[in-house]
This record gives structure tokens, C-alpha cells and sequence, in this order.
């Protein structure tokens, strides 16, 4: 199995934004986290960070035919960005939202996500855990397919 873990804005910064958010661990140390139960699992795993939507758009169109599942954070572009929800949707690879915050608790704005109407699950509220819980879930569905 092959994914690909997608960061949106301001994920680079974990460890010095928000800590009462989003904790004291860093960016770097979230993708050791993954890459520790990736390789335990014998997961293929790729990282992709960018502060810029179009660079996530041409990610996931990349993606096509390449990774058997997407988990994505896609940050402050969940409540925004179509352009994201429309390139999932065309290129229909299984995909988990995550969100470190249980972004249904917070500012109003942060319910809507756009993502999520393309996502098979989304996953808020569990901090980096969120991500192993993705790929769990992605790891279950495609065992699910095998058989």
C-alpha cells in the first residue's frame, strides 16, 4: 500500500503556533511519528507540505494512478478551497481529512469543509494520532478490497 499525507498552511509551523491548539511536538516530528508506523505496517508513505493551493492541487492530480490513499489536512483551505475538493473528486484515490483541533469546537467559520464532501472520513480532535487513525482506516478499506 502507498499514501500520500498532504499538510496545507501553517502545518510547517506545528511545535511554535498555537501551542494550546495544537501542541508543543513540530512538523518534523509528526512525519517521524507516521514514518516510524509506516514502516512498522510496510507502508509506502510520501510527505507533501505547501503553504499554497494550487501546489496541493497539482499534488493530488499527481497522485492519480501512483498512491492507494490520501490522508490530508488541508488546514485553513478546508473551509475555502473547491479547487482541492475538485481535484479529489477527480481523481477519486480514497482520502481521510484529518485535523489535529476538533475543529467542530471552535470559530463557526471552521465547521464547513469543503474537503469532506469527497473525504470516505474525517478524523478532528485526536491530535497527531489523527493521522495514524487515517491510515488505519485507509489500510482496513483496502485489505476490505483484497478480499
Amino acid at each position: 500500500m502507498k499514501i500520500l499525507v498532504i499538510n496545507g498552511p501553517n502545518i510547517n509551523l506545528l511545535g511554535l503556533r498555537e501551542k494550546e491548539i495544537y501542541g508543543e511536538n513540530s512538523y518534523k516530528d509528526l512525519i517521524q511519528m507516521i514514518m516510524d508506523y509506516c514502516q512498522k505496517e510496510k507502508i509506502e508513505v510520501e510527505f507533501f507540505q505547501s503553504n499554497h493551493e494550487g501546489a496541493i492541487v497539482d499534488e493530488i492530480q499527481k497522485a492519480y494512478g501512483v498512491f492507494d490513499g490520501i490522508v490530508i489536512n488541508p488546514a485553513a483551505y478546508t473551509h475555502t478551497s473547491v479547487a482541492i475538493l475538485d481535484a479529489l473528486k477527480a481523481v477519486r484515490i480514497p482520502t481521510v481529512e484529518v485535523h489535529i483541533s476538533d475543529v467542530q469546537n471552535r470559530e463557526e467559520f471552521r465547521k464547513l469543509s469543503y474537503v469532506s464532501l469527497a473525504a470516505a472520513k474525517t478524523i478532528a480532535g485526536e491530535g497527531f494520532d489523527g493521522y495514524l487513525s487515517a491510515i488505519r482506516f485507509l489500510q482496513e478499506n483496502d485489505q476490505q478490497k483484497e478480499h
